[in-house]
């Protein structure tokens, strides 16, 4: 069996790591707060056994074993004692507890950074869907849990069990996917353990106790997952300005400075137009909103710096399918102006970073990957990457959507 080399490190804080901390941009790692440790997997990189960072040996013992195994959780005990570092050779093969966490993280991060996109046609998972299916791999990864609230998937059941319902009626189609009835069935489990009841989980329970009849009546994903907003593409027609233009351009995009579900992940998603009206300047700035971006109550900015001076934060609205907002600049009537505009949401922005459009560009390749596996037939156990059922959705969706 293929083996690869694994360092065991100990920081002076007493931090425990296992391997390097993982390189990139927050949005190209799946993170995973267990018992005691953080676990992180590249997800542009190859899967296998995840880094980590390991605050609590003792409570992180109840794991290691079982998704390192039984000499790696040794050597961290010994490494957290004093010993130097260690370095093993490890197999290849995850174990049964790290291909589900690392799925579960995995899950976790489409939920985070899914790459929405129309400019990209690149389909939205349905949130209710996926957080079904992250429930029920919380459940099926319970001996990673530490019981004090982290990771807990009562909260995710609770919160999306709008999807149950649908997700029972494609159980009963032609041609459910592969690992819908596991899915159920932990999900199931789970509610039981945890003592929640409804009329929808009773439904499920009793679907589940018949033998499964499948109906000769073709299903359609659309209708069962009904998009809560839809979009209505009409860039470019907010503008207002009407003198001469003496600049434009677009991007960059960089997600990390906005909440998930703010703006269309397409690099050329911001784009602006500088005018001069008389004497005066001004920049008109246009954001392609994603779809589950709120229509009122929280406002994004444009950050714009001319010639690489200090910022101007220019305040945008949410109309229709758009961001928009618009600021007078200063800059002198003779001058052709250098102008960098980028989208954050004031108090959740924590500053600009890299230059990360090649990794965004990367996430997005990833996510077509992802939604083209997820549209062949899914019965193929063999399937990689093995899609999510939010991802099966919108993919066979996605004419519909797109």
């Amino acid at each position: 069996m293929p083996e690869r080399r694994c360092v065991i490190t100990r920081a002076e804080d007493g931090t425990v790591r296992i391997a390097g901390p993982s390189a990139g941009p927050p949005f190209t790692r799946a993170v995973l707060d267990v018992a005691g440790a953080v676990l992180t997997w590249p997800v542009l990189g190859p899967t296998g056994l995840p880094a980590a960072e390991i605050h609590d040996v003792g409570q992180a013992q109840q794991w290691l074993w079982a998704v390192y195994g039984e000499r790696t959780a040794a050597a961290v005990d010994a490494v957290a004692s004093g010993t130097p570092a260690a370095e093993l050779t490890l197999p290849e093969q995850p174990t049964a507890l790290a291909e589900s966490a690392a799925r579960l993280a995995l899950g976790h991060w489409a939920a985070r950074w899914w790459p929405t996109s129309y400019l990209d046609g690149i389909a939205a998972l349905e949130p209710d869907v996926l957080g079904l299916e992250l429930a029920a791999l919380t459940h099926e990864c319970q001996q990673l849990l530490d019981h004090s609230g982290e990771l807990d998937g009562t909260e995710l059941l609770e919160e999306h069990l709008a999807a149950l319902g649908p997700l029972i009626r494609w159980r009963q189609s032609a041609a459910p996917p592969r690992q819908l009835d596991r899915v159920l069935r932990l999900i199931d489990d789970a509610a039981d353990n945890v003592g929640l009841d409804g009329e929808a989980l009773r439904r499920l329970r009793s679907a589940l106790e018949r033998d499964r009849r499948p109906t000769a009546t073709p299903l359609d994903l659309a209708e069962l997952f009904v998009r809560q907003q839809e979009f209505a593409l009409a860039a470019g027609s907010h503008r207002i300005a009407t003198g001469r233009v003496i600049a434009r351009g677009s991007g960059p995009n960089d997600w990390c400075r906005y909440p998930p579900g703010f703006v269309d992940a397409a690099e050329d998603a911001v784009s602006w137009t500088a005018y001069a009206l008389g004497a005066g300047r001004r920049i008109e700035v246009e954001v392609v909103a994603d779809i589950a971006a709120p229509v009122g109550g929280v406002h994004l900015a444009a950050e714009v710096h001319v010639d690489g001076g200090p910022p101007n934060r220019v305040p945008l609205a949410r109309r229709d399918d758009m961001w928009t907002g618009r600021a007078d600049l200063d800059i002198a009537a003779s001058t052709t102006p250098g102008i960098e505009v980028g989208i954050l949401l004031p108090g959740f922005d924590p500053g600009p970073g890299a230059d990360d459009a090649a990794a965004r560009e990367a996430v997005r390749a990833l996510a077509r990957h992802r939604l083209s596996v997820a549209a062949a037939p899914h019965d193929n156990e063999a399937a990689d990457p093995d899609p999510f059922l939010a991802e099966i959705a919108a993919a066979t969706a996605v004419e519909e959507d797109f």
